[in-house]
């Protein structure tokens, strides 16, 4: 395959087209190669706490892979990129996805909490290489189109994450066909199910027998996504270019990043960033590992997680790519804005509703209200990120990994310590720090940039 031209050939008139045809192309590779991957890992996660006949391992699994995640994104990165750039650092880290999958056909605890931690230091540098391949793209391609690198940046992370999101739709679309429905629900004498499940539900509560799946169904489910992986390391492999990182600094060791990481802390932005960073990892933890088993599992049975979770998977990757062009007219401030309000409307629900499964409507709504509140959180702080640090991209996205993995990390590892009740406001208080520190940074960078602005009026009205 060929690199995308660099800098001194994107001006060239004659080559536009043939950029944009390129850069259009590896967004499209790179995006389908992480629908295809985590089709498979998304609807994996959603079924962790759920699955398992140990139900402490599926919690014991995903707190592995984000604690080593958050370790290991500071460190691996700048390793694995170095040596071999970004699109095999993709392809190998997808490996350890692949990975995790096989050690589902066996699930005990010496198989998949090795193969959680692995797949934990592989999406250090599998996320990473893919923020710098979609900014460093976006940056190349708006210089070329002479369009703001805020909007094209905006854009292509929105196109990502419409395609990536939609893995929800087919994962948990395959593992509702696959997981028939058992007829169990919460089974628990003298008890009602609002009494026991959503707000109610605490780490000692116990799910009825009756939900549990065979041996040879998870087999089933566990070939269907191993296919999704392999497919994916062979479509990136095969269909993506090269790419040079723009603006890219001197090649970082080991420590080096690690370093630079802990120095862009220093940073104002960085540190008023951190808590919305935070809840957007723990929002997702709280979706994947608490919503479907306090809320749908318990209440509806394991069959239904799949189906509810194609709602949100929907709606969530729909709204990824309208965002960009939301975002274009209304500005960022406002879309965010409209994510917190709706995300403290749901959470504030959760802690006033009782779940029953004669109001299966409202799992729906849910769903997809969280499922656009995500979309605001996952597209807008990630490209948020890149253009806030443009030239310091590998620390500054190393910072994000770092900040939403410690939220995953909580949300799994207080996941068997406290009742949902207690996670929802958990939430609550952060969701509102963070936003609140997002709007301070807003009003820092409008400052700046006004500043700029007068700069340069006050430069060419002296010449």
């Amino acid at each position: 395959m060929n690199k995308l031209e660099d800098d001194a050939d994107i001006n060239n008139p004659k080559k536009s087209l043939s950029l944009r045809s390129k850069t259009y192309k590896n967004l499209l590779v790179i995006s389908l190669g992480f629908l295809f991957l985590f089709t498979a890992f998304q609807a994996l996660q959603n079924l962790q706490s759920s699955i398992h006949n140990d139900k402490n391992l599926g919690f014991v699994s995903l707190i592995a892979i984000y604690a080593s995640l958050l370790t290991s994104c500071m460190f691996v990165p700048p390793l694995v990129i170095g040596k071999l750039g970004c699109k095999y650092t993709v392809v190998l880290s997808m490996f350890g996805y692949v990975l995790y999958t096989l050690s589902m056909f066996y699930p005990r605890y010496w198989t998949v909490v090795p193969a959680s931690i692995l797949l934990g230091f592989s999406g250090a540098p599998l996320w990473s290489a893919k923020c710098s391949y979609l900014t460093s793209s976006g940056i190349r391609y708006g210089k070329a189109i002479n369009l703001s690198e805020d909007i094209v940046v905006t854009n292509f992370f929105g196109i990502f994450f419409l395609i990536f999101q939609s893995g929800q739709i087919w994962g948990n679309l395959i593992s509702s066909l696959v997981l028939k429905p058992s007829g169990g629900k919460f089974n628990s004498t003298g008890a009602n199910i609002g009494e026991i499940c959503g707000k109610n539900f605490c780490p000692h509560t116990s799910i009825s027998s009756h939900q549990e799946t065979t041996k040879s169904t998870v087999t089933t489910l566990m070939s269907i996504y191993l296919g999704f992986g392999i497919l994916a390391i062979v479509f990136v492999l095969i269909f993506l270019d090269k790419i040079k990182v723009v603006r890219e600094e001197k090649k970082r060791g080991v420590c080096d990043l690690f370093i630079a990481t802990l120095k862009h802390l220093k940073n104002t932005k960085m540190q008023l960033l951190i808590p919305l960073t935070i809840f957007s990892g723990l929002e997702q933890g709280f979706v994947f590992g608490d919503f479907t088993k306090a809320f749908i599992t318990c209440a509806l049975g394991i069959e239904k997680v799949g189906l509810i979770m194609i709602c949100f998977g929907a709606v969530d990757a729909i709204f990824s790519l309208l965002l960009s062009k939301i975002v274009e007219k209304t500005g960022r401030p406002v879309v965010m804005i409209i994510a917190a309000i709706i995300n403290f409307g749901l959470l504030t629900t959760f802690l006033i509703w009782e779940p029953t499964d004669n109001t299966i409507y409202i799992y729906y709504i849910g769903a997809g209200l969280w499922g656009f509140a995500d979309a605001v959180w996952q597209t807008q702080v990630n490209a948020f990120y890149g253009l806030l640090f443009p030239t310091n991209q590998e620390a500054a996205f190393s910072n994000y990994r770092l900040w939403e993995s410690l939220g995953f990390v909580v949300a799994f590892s207080y996941g068997n310590v406290f009742c949902t009740n207690v996670k929802l406001y958990i939430l609550l208080a952060t969701m509102i720090l963070g936003v609140t520190f997002y709007g301070v940074i807003e009003w820092i960078r409008n400052g700046e940039i006004k500043k700029k602005n007068e700069y340069h009026l006050n430069e060419m009205m002296s010449s």
